[in-house]
């Protein structure tokens, strides 16, 4: 029996050995499985955590001087324009300028052939001394005439006859220093000198040709560009703030380039037109420029803006964090723990990227100006400075519209 039970042990021995060896590994993967479920929940738990804060640009609120300005589309005019052309019949002896040439108020441009009308100046001039002679001897019978009148010599008839033939030679004489005085215009008119300081055009004509006073185009066309003229449109409801503003100082105009990236000049507002344009519903303003880096030119469009008014000390934010709901415009401002609320403004101007608010918020107050989408009240953020760059404009700005949540 004894021996029974010994090979009855070593029999079951192998059956054991594998059992163990079996519920080793299923421990091993139990434990495997359970450290790949402990790894996964760790990594979920912290990119919940890393979700959580919301990353947001932000802006601080400023309070700041800013400058009112009303933008109207112009163009450029010149202040003085002269299509000039020959007053007289003649060839062209000689062009004093060069195109694209500044030339002062008086200085000779061309000059026509004068020789014609010198000799016809002669001529008058011989035919005014015949005439004097015969003037004179005519005045002189007149004297002889009138002292012989109390003798009874001569006859009272023939002394008015005399007496009227002296009248028509001296208006003889009168009409040749007429003719005189206008062969000496013509060769004035010879001598085509500029009618004011300004910049010569393309020349038109050239040496040797003939030019007629009866010609439609011009020999050069000549334009003043220092000073110039901007003329510009505003909204007629616009235009009583302009006149109250113009009685108290003179205000400044800045041109841009039409793209309204390139400040051009800086000029002052002359005049509001006298009338407004029923078809458009605007009124046409003129500002005048130095132009002394001759930046603007005849017929250049510009974006013209002008400088109403300064306000002082007024609260500004970036135009890029005003958002607009059911209940109005709004913003959302970052609070101490870096939660965000969302906070109703009153918006007083919108200038560009810059609004100002009347009621809302405070200087020092800091508000979302990109990434508002993402936010609601009590959402956590990340705050960094800066932002997208907000060129647009009207009430709303440009910036993105959206709903404040509780």
């Amino acid at each position: 029996m004894k021996i029974t039970d010994s090979n009855l042990s070593h029999k079951e021995l192998p059956h054991r050995f594998r059992l163990r060896l079996i519920l080793a590994a299923v421990i091993a993967v139990c434990v495997s499985l359970s450290g790949c479920t402990t790894a996964d929940s760790k990594q979920q738990k912290a990119q919940a955590a890393g979700s959580h804060s919301v990353s947001v640009a932000v802006a601080t609120v400023q309070q700041q001087d800013v400058p009112v300005y009303l933008v109207g589309l112009g163009s450029v005019s010149a202040f003085y324009t002269a299509n000039i052309k020959s007053r007289v019949d003649g060839q062209i002896m000689r062009v004093n300028f060069q195109e694209g040439q500044v030339v002062k108020e008086g200085d000779l441009l061309i000059l026509i052939d004068p020789r014609p009308y010198q000799v016809q100046l002669e001529q008058m001039q011989a035919q005014l001394f015949k005439d004097q002679a015969s003037l004179r001897d005519a005045r002189l019978n007149l004297e002889r005439y009138t002292t012989l009148i109390p003798s009874g010599s001569i006859a009272q008839q023939q002394v008015d006859t005399q007496k009227s033939t002296v009248d028509q030679l001296d208006g003889q004489v009168r009409t040749d220093q007429a003719q005189i005085d206008n062969a000496k215009l013509q060769l004035v008119y010879c001598n085509i000198t500029a009618p004011f300081t300004g910049r010569v055009g393309l020349r038109q004509v050239d040496p040797g040709n003939i030019v007629h006073a009866a010609d439609t185009n011009p020999m050069l066309i000549l334009t003043q560009l220092q000073p110039i003229a901007v003329i510009f449109t505003l909204p007629e409801d616009q235009l009583p703030t302009v006149a109250q503003h113009m009685k108290n100082t003179s205000l400044p105009v800045e041109a841009f380039s039409r793209d309204d990236q390139t400040k051009l000049a800086t000029g002052k507002l002359q005049t509001i037109d006298n009338q407004i344009d029923p078809t458009t519903g605007t009124a046409k303003l003129k500002a005048v420029f130095d132009n002394k880096d001759n930046q603007l030119w005849p017929n250049q469009f510009v974006n013209a803006n002008l400088l109403l008014e300064t306000r002082k000390n007024s609260t500004v934010v970036p135009t890029a964090a005003i958002l607009r709901g059911p209940q109005g415009a709004f913003v959302y401002a970052v609070k101490q723990d870096k939660t965000v609320e969302a906070r109703p403004i009153t918006i007083s101007l919108t200038q560009g990227n810059t609004t100002l608010i009347t009621a809302g918020l405070n200087p020092r107050d800091v508000v979302v100006t990109d990434g508002q989408d993402k936010l609601q009240t009590g959402s956590k953020v990340e705050p960094r400075v800066g932002g997208p760059s907000n060129t647009g404009g009207g009430t709303n700005g440009g910036a993105p519209s959206g709903t404040p949540a509780s």
